[in-house]
């Protein structure tokens, strides 16, 4: 039986971009879908076109060709229903973090009353874990803090898809791993669907439960749909023990050292196949375990902490 999260909820069909004065599109024939809950990362190297992607999902660029159909409907321009995030912070230097989401929260439901958007409002902020902060302005936060503001107000217009730009991609990495924990949290709390950019694989492993492969560009495409099968209450402390972890990171590394390259200029298939690079190992782990029961999996655990990527 079909369920929600089975449905297609974004569909991408035959996009492409063509700048003025280039003989060439930076890429084409991008086709991929996502499900609605789902949460899916994009990698590829500089210039294959990632950002463009997500500006023309975002309805802040029009694409050459090809259409962007979510929810049933075809995005054509900017809209409340997707929430953006970007490198940058982007928030009002002038107002308050509590004025910052406030200021969305009103975009969004002109007609609430003062009660409604201040409860939406801390609602929000608490997610993030900025309450403490509600009431100082940007120059009193940190980095690490004003990104949060920016994924607050995101998910404060509850937007059918947030689109993230590398929105982590300016902290340090000990900021950038509370964050990312905490917007596993509030995802899985809020089923939202997620597409982010990323250039950082063990983010989009700890993140994602699709990744999206792109060739180099020019005439990039999404050479390949690489399914995270490792469980969805994955933490970043302890990512790297579960089967199938490195499997799964040594294909994504190879890809984006190799075979990126050599798929260039239009040789990835337009129709990407799936892939589940950590199913093999996740599979031989247990079927070890079925066979020689708990030592069999102890062993495992202990030749997994040992191996390298």
């Amino acid at each position: 039986m079909s369920t929600e999260r089975d449905q297609q909820f974004l569909q991408i069909q035959g996009l492409a971009k063509t700048y003025p004065g280039a003989t060439e599109p930076v890429f084409d024939e991008v086709n991929f879908g996502i499900a609605r809950g789902e949460f899916v990362c994009i990698i590829g190297h500089s210039g294959c076109g990632k950002t463009t992607i997500l500006n023309v999902l975002a309805g802040l660029e029009e694409a050459s060709a090809g259409t962007v159909i979510m929810d049933n409907r075809e995005v054509s321009g900017p809209s409340l229903e997707r929430g953006v995030v970007f490198q940058s912070h982007a928030l009002m230097p002038w107002l308050t973090v509590r004025q910052n989401v406030a200021f969305a929260v009103k975009s969004k439901w002109p007609d609430w009353s003062p009660t409604q958007v201040k409860g939406h409002v801390e609602k929000y902020v608490d997610m993030v874990g900025l309450s403490h902060a509600i009431d100082k302005k940007p120059s009193q936060l940190s980095g690490g803090m004003k990104q949060r503001v920016g994924i607050a107000r995101a998910f404060a217009i509850e937007p059918k898809m947030l689109l993230l730009d590398e929105p982590f991609g300016a902290l340090d990495a000990l900021t950038r791993g509370t964050i990312q924990e905490e917007l596993l949290k509030i995802c899985a709390a809020t089923h939202q669907t997620v597409f982010m950019i990323t250039h950082d694989v063990d983010e989009a492993i700890l993140l994602a439960d699709k990744i999206l492969l792109m060739s180099n560009g020019p005439v990039a495409r999404v050479a390949e749909v690489v399914r995270n099968t490792l469980p969805r209450d994955r933490q970043r402390a302890t990512l790297h023990h579960e089967p199938g972890f490195y499997e799964l990171r040594n294909h994504l590394v190879d890809f984006l050292v190799s075979r990126s390259k050599e798929l260039s200029r239009g040789r990835a298939p337009a129709n990407p196949p799936e892939v589940r690079p950590a199913d093999a190992a996740r599979s031989a782990v247990a079927a070890a375990a079925l066979a020689a029961g708990p030592a069999a999996n102890g062993a495992a655990s202990v030749t997994h902490l040992h191996r390298v990527a």
